[in-house]
């Protein structure tokens, strides 16, 4: 009897299988695009208009993927009250450009906008079509964290990270020090993707083992986020946590926040870990307004800067990208050239500071009145939606959009994470919208 055997793979079917399984399922692109940002960037030029990363080309395959399916004939599940919100974020950064000091130098500025608010997050939005897709792309931000967590970690133990206060115990992960927010921020999401996820399994009726797992994971990340020494990712993430607890059960909240003191004053009293770093940070954060330290005077005289640049521009802001070029002419003569940077690879920089540090002075400067209620209509909408309609999975998503909301107040968009920030937009999208008749029937 003759065997049939099956012809080698080709490397046009291979494509071909892979294109068949990203179109069934389009959320493993948007897993891939939160994974892909841990792949190192290398050092960037700071002051170059546009920085392409892989996160980057994975969220706009995850574009391309969504695009085909509108040419098909299927509908995503967006909604019409979605997709204003939306639209109104094109049409401000449109309307922004157009009347911008330098409309060929705000187009960049304009593509990145549409992408970071729109496109993207709407492309998530549509990839999640069932519990599944969720947790894929939760446990990539769970995966994510633990890479870089572990790095980060050792960077510490082993003082080979960024400068902190003149050692190089600063963990940066695989980012480097010119991008120094970027490993906290990823942790953050992580942690709290991973809290969120045990709570959630509780209602979902999940495998005991899996909570365990979250929590365990949980547990390991508040080490490497609290040797990141980023005050502004420990406010997010406790301002997080506080809204994930209190919305999951409020009993457990206050058993968690006990449980939490009681381990910190264990780590970091008792075993000394990150005692002399972590508690001079937490102190400084009482002394921002009677005592700033240069970082924070730096970010108040940012914010004055904008402040006055919407003063100039205040029906459409004087255009994206126009921060960086108005900053001189409008910026009181104390504010520093920049940030200081450093570590084994880049030796010592100064970081020139581009922007108001705080996306919604950045939005108001940059595209005016109409800019900020367009942005106020989006995030309080998605916030809103996530309030009501939080439960199981949708949980983290609530969470991560607390932390991109408190986080803007004090940071805006730039650096290898900010295709992050569209996942978790697209993941409050799918749970502020609510359970669709796709979902219900998986």
């Amino acid at each position: 009897m003759a065997l049939t055997l099956d012809p080698a793979p080709t490397p046009a079917r291979a494509l071909r299988r892979t294109g068949a399984a990203l179109a069934a399922r389009p959320s493993l692109l948007a897993a891939a695009t939160v994974l892909l940002v841990c792949v190192p960037t290398g050092e960037k030029d700071v002051t170059a208009a546009v920085h392409i990363t892989a996160a980057d080309l994975a969220s706009l395959a995850l574009v391309a993927v969504t695009a085909v399916d509108l040419l098909r004939g299927r509908t995503p599940a967006i909604g019409r009250t979605t997709a204003v919100r939306f639209g109104a974020i094109v049409l401000a950064a449109a309307v922004a450009t157009v009347g911008s000091i330098d409309p060929a130098g705000s187009l960049t500025g304009f593509v990145r906008l549409t992408q970071v608010f729109v496109l993207v997050p709407a492309a998530v939005l549509c990839s999640l079509r069932d519990r599944t897709d969720q947790r894929l792309v939760l446990g990539s931000f769970v995966a994510a964290a633990l890479i870089q967590g572990v790095v980060g970690v050792h960077q510490y133990l082993t003082g080979t990270g960024a400068s902190y206060t003149g050692r190089p115990i600063r963990a940066v992960g695989t980012f480097g020090a010119l991008d120094i927010m970027a490993m906290s921020t990823v942790v953050s999401y992580g942690l709290l993707a991973a809290l969120a996820l045990a709570l959630g399994a509780r209602e979902d009726g999940a495998d005991p083992r899996l909570r365990r797992a979250m929590y365990a994971a949980a547990a390991f990340l508040a080490f490497p986020l609290a040797v990141s020494f980023s005050r502004g990712s420990w406010i997010a993430t406790g301002a997080a946590a506080a809204v994930l607890l209190l919305r999951a059960d409020a009993r457990l909240a206050v058993r968690s926040a006990v449980l939490g003191l009681a381990a910190a004053v264990v780590l970091i009293g008792g075993l000394g870990l990150g005692a002399s770093g972590v508690t001079a940070r937490i102190s400084s954060i009482g002394s921002v307004s009677a005592a700033p330290d240069q970082s924070v005077s730096d970010r108040y005289d940012l914010w004055s800067t904008a402040g006055r640049i919407w003063q100039d521009h205040p029906v459409s802001g004087a255009g994206p990208k126009a921060f960086q070029q108005l900053r001189d002419s409008h910026a009181p003569l104390r504010l520093s050239s920049g940030s200081d940077a450093a570590d084994a690879t880049i030796g010592f920089q100064r970081e020139p500071l581009l922007s108001p540090h705080n996306m919604y002075f950045l939005v108001l400067s940059e595209q005016g009145l109409i800019g900020i209620v367009a942005y106020a209509a989006l995030f309080l909408g998605l916030l809103i939606g996530c309030l009501r309609r939080a439960r199981g999975t949708g949980l983290a998503a609530l969470a991560l959009l607390v932390w991109v909301l408190v986080d803007f107040l004090y940071a805006d968009i730039g650096g290898t994470t900010t295709v992050l920030t569209s996942v978790v937009l697209g993941l409050a999208a799918r749970t502020a919208r609510g359970a669709t008749p796709e979902a219900t029937a998986r």
